[in-house]
């Protein structure tokens, strides 16, 4: 139902539809054979539905909708080859054809319809075929180019949106292991400095306790005990400053999803997880980008959900996307990517699918 609200709610569905309408308005003109042409337009307006709806992992049947689509208009045309009629439908269909296919497929598919709809004309005895065909290519050509260059800015942005969420992700994986190198330098300044002063304050401290004359003094005594408390409280900050250490993979991993308009990030991270590698929580970062990836192009999926919990010495790491997987599971470029990042981490790494068809990834990682 949400592709559906997407879909009509589209500028360019629309449009396509206020043509279509055109069309069927221009059908009640026709002399003969008009059940047939009714017949033709809504299959033809309901090929394009399909088309738009179905996922992009179903290429064959896209493919023979759009053939369908071509038929169906130059079937239209020799019913009914009056100009500004059924060869407008021609001019949607190149556009939804250069929406996914590369310009060159995209122009000898139109020259071969534009070549069937000359025949026709010709056939029809028609004044000037080879002009009323031009034009039509020409609106033709236009309407390709708009859907070729719309494509290819939709492709640049979801690229771009890609890299701007690598780079927030990196940032933040280097601000965090920044914090933690100061913490770590922070407490062995603590620890060298402070601490060696401080110990040496109290063995001269006890060395002045040995005179009798200091010794019963209050003050000598109440400097023991202030130095013996401050050293553990120095012992205390430098080992709290220490255990502090492990960077914030829940910030990156936000970060990482946040320029994408889908699949919206689901994420939980024990508090307990820490990882003091920056190597490890890159290839974490790296593996869920990749399912984030695959989630949006392949699976058409809405949300993926990633949990990353602490057993033991090993770090489970789990994803789940909600969308259809459609074809039988195989490793391509993006998985074995991800199943040589993990093994190389020392880990390893399970893919899935659920009863539902959706994708799950399962990756036990040291911790």
């Amino acid at each position: 139902m949400e592709r559906l609200r997407k879909l009509l709610l589209d500028p360019l569905f629309i449009a396509g539809l206020l043509t279509w309408l055109a069309v069927a308005l221009a059908m009640r003109f026709m002399a003969q054979h008009q059940a047939l042409g009714w017949v033709l337009l809504v299959s033809w307006l309901l090929a394009l539905v399909v088309h738009e709806l179905l996922q992009t992992d179903r290429p064959w049947l896209r493919n023979a909708l759009l053939l369908f689509e071509a038929l169906a208009a130059l079937t239209l045309i020799w019913l009914d080859p009056r100009p500004g009629t059924a060869q407008v439908l021609l001019v949607i269909w190149v556009t939804q054809l250069a929406a996914e296919r590369s310009l060159r497929v995209t122009l000898v598919a139109a020259l071969l319809a534009d070549i069937a709809y000359y025949l026709i004309l010709r056939d029809a005895n028609w004044t000037s075929p080879m002009l009323v065909v031009m034009i039509n290519a020409g609106f033709q050509g236009f309407a390709m180019m708009c859907s070729h260059y719309a494509r290819s800015a939709e492709q640049a942005r979801d690229q771009l949106a890609r890299v701007n969420a690598d780079l927030l992700a990196t940032r933040a994986l280097l601000a965090d292991a920044a914090r933690d190198a100061e913490r770590l330098r922070v407490a062995r300044e603590l620890h060298d400095v402070a601490g060696h002063k401080l110990t040496a304050m109290t063995l001269n401290l006890r060395a002045l306790a040995t005179d009798p004359e200091l010794a019963a003094r209050s003050e000598v005594r109440v400097a023991q005990q202030l130095s013996a408390e401050l050293l553990g409280d120095i012992r205390n900050v430098v080992q709290a400053l220490r255990d502090s250490r492990g960077l914030d993979l829940a910030t990156a991993l936000r970060a990482l999803a946040a320029p994408l308009p889908r699949p919206l990030l689901r994420l939980q991270v024990d508090e307990d997880v820490r990882v003091d590698d920056p190597c490890l929580a890159e290839a974490i970062l790296r593996i869920v980008q990749e399912a984030l990836t695959n989630a949006a192009r392949h699976a058409g999926a809405d949300t993926l959900r990633v949990s990353l919990l602490r057993e033991g010495d090993a770090l489970l790491l789990a994803i789940e996307d909600d969308g259809r997987v459609r074809n039988a599971l195989r490793e391509g470029n993006g998985l074995t990517g991800m199943r040589e990042r993990i093994e190389g981490a020392g880990g390893t790494v399970a893919f899935t699918l659920t009863a539902k068809g959706s994708m799950r990834i399962d990756a036990r990682l040291p911790a």
